[in-house]
C-alpha cells in the first residue's frame, strides 16, 4: 500500500458538496413541478392528477423497494439519492418532453405522416435523449461525489433511482392522456413494465460505477459511452417492439428475458461485492481488528440476520450497536477497497481511524449487554 498523506482540512469540501446537492435539489424540483403541471393541463379535474400521482405512486414503490434492497448492505447517502430522483423526475424529463416535442414536430412536417413521425420519435429521438439525459445525472454525481461511488453496484443503485424518477412523471402524463383506458395503461406501464427505464439505464450506471474501480481516473472517459450505447440500443429496440403494436411479443420475447437476464446481473454483483467486502475485511482480521467469526457473520446474509436477532434480547442499545457495527464494516470495506484500487482520498487515515473507533465501541457496546 502507499504511503497516506496527512490529512487536512475538508470543510470546504464538504460545504461544496452540500451546496451542490441544494442548487441540484432544486433545480431538480422545479423542473418536476413544471413537468406534473403540464401534465395536469390535459386532465379534465383534478381528481385526475391526484390518482395519475397515485397510480404512479406504485411501479415507483416496486422499484424502489428492489432498489433499497440491492443497496442495504452499504446504503447511499440519502441526500444524493434524493437529488438522484429529482433529477429523473425533472431535468430528465423536461429535457426529453422539449426535445422529443420538437422532434415528434419536425419529423410530422417533413414526412407529412403522423404514425411515420410518433416512430421516429420512439425508436431514435426517445432513447437517444433520455437515455442520455438520465446518464448525464449518473455521471455528475459520480463527478462530486466520487468518494460515495464504489462500484458497479453503486452505479447500478444511482442509475435506477434516476430511472425511477424519470419513469414516475413520466407515468403521471401518460396515465393523464389516456385516462379513457387507464386500466389497461396502467397494467402495460405499471405492472408488466416498472423495471424498464430501469434496465435501459443501469447499463450506464454499470459503465460509470465499474470505472470506479479502475486505476485510471480516467477510465469514465471512455467506459461512460460504452454504456450509455448500450442503454439507448436497448432502450430503442424495447419501443421499437411496443410500437409493433402487440403486447403479447413485448411481454414474452421482450420483458421477461430481459427481466431475467438483468436479475441474474444483479445477484452476479452482489456476490461479487459480498466477496470484495469479505477480502478486505480479512486484511483486518489478520491485523487483529475482527474475529474470523464476525467476518463470517458481517459477509453473509444469513450471519447479518443472525447477529441482529443475536442482539434483540440485549437491548435496545445492543440492537443499535450491532447495526452500527455492521453499517460501519460494509463502509471500512469499501474505504480500503478504494485504496487498494488506488483511489484513496488524503483523510484515508483519519477516516480509517475513524471507523475503526467507532467499530469498536458498537462492539464493546453489544458484548457488554451479555
Amino acid at each position: 500500500m502507499p504511503a497516506w498523506t496527512r490529512p487536512g482540512p475538508h470543510s470546504e469540501r464538504r460545504t461544496g458538496e452540500f451546496i451542490a446537492r441544494l442548487v441540484l435539489a432544486l433545480f431538480g424540483a422545479g423542473l418536476m413541478f413544471v413537468v406534473i403541471w403540464l401534465a395536469s393541463q390535459s386532465a379534465s379535474d383534478r381528481s385526475v392528477l391526484s390518482a395519475a400521482i397515485l397510480l404512479a405512486l406504485i411501479p415507483l414503490g416496486l422499484v424502489l423497494l428492489v432498489v433499497f434492497w440491492i443497496d442495504r448492505w452499504e446504503p447511499e447517502p440519502l441526500p444524493t439519492l434524493i437529488v438522484a430522483f429529482l433529477w429523473g423526475a425533472g431535468v430528465s424529463t423536461a429535457i426529453s418532453m422539449l426535445v422529443n416535442t420538437t422532434v415528434l414536430y419536425a419529423a410530422a412536417e417533413s414526412t407529412l405522416s403522423l404514425e411515420g413521425a410518433f416512430q421516429i420519435s420512439a425508436v431514435v429521438s426517445a432513447p437517444l435523449i433520455e437515455e442520455t439525459t438520465k446518464g448525464l445525472g449518473v455521471l455528475i454525481i459520480f463527478l462530486i461525489w466520487r468518494r460515495t461511488f464504489n462500484g458497479a453496484v453503486d452505479g447500478l443503485v444511482y442509475a435506477s433511482v434516476i430511472a425511477a424518477g424519470f419513469a414516475f412523471a413520466e407515468n403521471i402524463g401518460y396515465f393523464i392522456r389516456f385516462w379513457d383506458s387507464i386500466t389497461s395503461i396502467f397494467i402495460v406501464r405499471g405492472l408488466f413494465s416498472p423495471f424498464a427505464h430501469v434496465t435501459f439505464t443501469a447499463c450506464t450506471g454499470l459503465a460509470i460505477g465499474m470505472s470506479a474501480r479502475r486505476r485510471s481516473p480516467a477510465a469514465w472517459v471512455w467506459m461512460t459511452p460504452i454504456g450509455l450505447v448500450c442503454a439507448i440500443t436497448l432502450h430503442a429496440i424495447w419501443n421499437g417492439v411496443i410500437a409493433s403494436g402487440n403486447p403479447v411479443v413485448m411481454f414474452v420475447l421482450v420483458s421477461v428475458p430481459v427481466f431475467i437476464v438483468s436479475m441474474g446481473i444483479v445477484v452476479w454483483l452482489r456476490w461479487a461485492e459480498r466477496m470484495t467486502m469479505r477480502s478486505r475485511l480479512d486484511d483486518y482480521a489478520r491485523a487483529g481488528w475482527f474475529a474470523p467469526a464476525e467476518v463470517q457473520m458481517l459477509t453473509t446474509g444469513k450471519g447479518r440476520r443472525l447477529g441482529r436477532r443475536w442482539a434483540v434480547p440485549r437491548g435496545p442499545q445492543a440492537v443499535h450497536a450491532m447495526a452500527v457495527f455492521q453499517k460501519t464494516a460494509a463502509e471500512l470495506a469499501q474505504l480500503r477497497q478504494q485504496a487498494v484500487d488506488g483511489h484513496a482520498q488524503a483523510d484515508f487515515s483519519a477516516k480509517e481511524s475513524e471507523l475503526l473507533d467507532r467499530i469498536t465501541l458498537a462492539r464493546r457496546t453489544f458484548l457488554g449487554g451479555q
